[in-house]
């Protein structure tokens, strides 16, 4: 889900600086609107040499497995839980249509050697209104998840000292929402860096935290007495939606996919990337999701991390683990919004003053949004329905159809085309509605 690294082994500093030269053309440094007339002419792709083309295919399987997989893997279990064992096939059938996608962000990108983002992807297919239509559902995406971290932060650590407070000017501010303002502050210098590759090397321990995830929490059911008692429902009718959207959001890493498809050495493997990274990280949801349902059952969390008994070694390694991702990225999060609003700045406005003035300004929202909307399952379920489903299966099968032509010719692919479009439309109008109604039901509780 968008936790993201982007790490290449350079071997001399001249490609250092040529790298530098060209970050301007990274995703996470693109303008919501720009002026790319050459992305008209289609062009065969022919690989040409470029100091970007450092990363080895290795090295672009870790970027890739740390983009895909992230806070998702905490809710999982409840998204079983919510739909029955039978929406595990819909877990299955989504990585398959996010995996198809992702190879038509790849065919896109062979087919015009100028394309070097997302949003250059929609700009080719439907102009500057593609552009601005991939742009803000990219930023607004990655704008919740960064919300969503917060709110993850808070609980958690809520959860560990339920008595903590502090007491500012007669003002008591005391757990959950004290945990996110002091959280806040903590990820705030993180945001006034500029460079990614500074960030990147700090967020670069996403892999292995997921592992640790999936390997404490099993660990804390066989060795720690927690055990495997609940059986679960075959299905829940009403709420696989929850279900739908929620597994959707574990696939929401396609922004990301033009970056490290430019980052590679031999660009013809990327596909063999994508199906080695959803294969794997499709089996860790599948496991993860199991593992915790069979642990909980019905009562299992939105973030399983809530369930586990804090007297245990392997629960607190679990929880340690999961605080210290968000914290890592969400500075990766942020970076590709901030950009995008100092671009909207006038050019004599764009120094350092007014680059952590939005930084700070941006931390700022995501608190108090995180405050006014504490529901971390219901707001990663408003992501996947409304904007990974978006991000990650209708719009590339509408940019592929129109760069292509395929539309023209009627066959296999254009019915497949087709029905994911359909499908994804039912999807993400089902699951935001759901969403939506969740968010307000816990907002009238409040």
């Amino acid at each position: 889900m968008w936790p993201m690294l982007l790490t290449a082994k350079v071997s001399s500093s001249k490609k250092v600086k040529n790298s530098e030269k060209h970050s301007n053309n990274s995703s996470v440094n693109v303008p919501l609107v720009a002026d790319h007339g050459e992305l008209a002419q289609h062009k065969t792709i022919t690989y040409p040499p470029s100091a970007q083309d450092t990363v080895s295919f290795f090295h672009t399987c870790l970027n890739g497995l740390n983009a895909i997989s992230g806070v998702g893997i905490l809710s999982v279990p409840y998204a079983l839980a919510s739909g029955g064992w039978l929406s595990l096939l819909l877990l299955f059938g989504i990585a398959t249509a996010a995996l198809y996608t992702g190879t038509l962000i790849k065919r896109c990108m062979d087919m015009n050697t100028n394309i070097r983002s997302y949003p250059d992807i929609g700009e080719l297919a439907f102009e500057k209104t593609g552009r601005i239509i991939v742009s803000v559902s990219m930023y607004t995406e990655l704008y919740l998840v960064s919300i969503g971290f917060l709110i993850l932060e808070g609980d958690n650590l809520s959860n560990l000292f339920p008595n903590a407070k502090v007491q500012i000017a007669g003002l008591a501010i005391a757990g959950k929402q004290f945990f996110v303002i002091l959280v806040s502050l903590i990820i705030l210098p993180t945001v006034w860096l500029d460079s990614l590759s500074l960030l990147s090397y700090v967020s670069a321990s996403g892999v292995f935290a997921s592992f640790l995830i999936i390997l404490s929490i099993t660990w804390t059911a066989i060795f720690d007495g927690v055990g495997f008692h609940h059986k679960g429902m075959l299905v829940h009718w009403n709420g696989l939606p929850t279900a739908v959207s929620l597994y959707a959001f574990c696939y929401c890493a396609h922004p990301l996919f033009p970056t490290l498809y430019n980052s590679m050495t031999n660009k013809h493997r990327f596909t063999n990337v994508l199906i080695g990274c959803f294969l794997l990280t499709t089996v860790g949801y599948a496991s993860m999701a199991t593992v915790g349902y069979l642990m909980f059952g019905e009562e299992v969390e939105s973030q399983v991390t809530l369930n586990l008994p804090l007297n245990k070694i392997s629960s607190k390694v679990t929880i340690y683990t999961t605080l210290m991702n968000p914290i890592s990225k969400f500075a990766l999060m942020a970076t590709p919004i901030t950009n995008a609003l100092k671009d909207l700045l006038p050019r004599r406005y764009r120094n350092r003053v007014t680059s952590i003035l939005v930084s700070t300004l941006l931390v700022m929202s995501t608190t108090i949004a995180a405050l006014v909307l504490p529901f971390f399952g219901s707001l990663m379920s408003l992501v996947g329905a409304f904007l990974s489903v978006t991000a990650s299966i209708l719009l590339p099968c509408l940019c592929y159809f129109k760069i292509s032509d395929t539309y023209r010719n009627f066959g296999c692919e254009s019915v497949v085309i087709v029905i994911l479009i359909m499908a994804a439309l039912a999807m993400a109008i089902s699951g935001t509605y759901t969403s939506f109604m969740e968010i307000a039901h816990h907002l009238v509780q409040l």
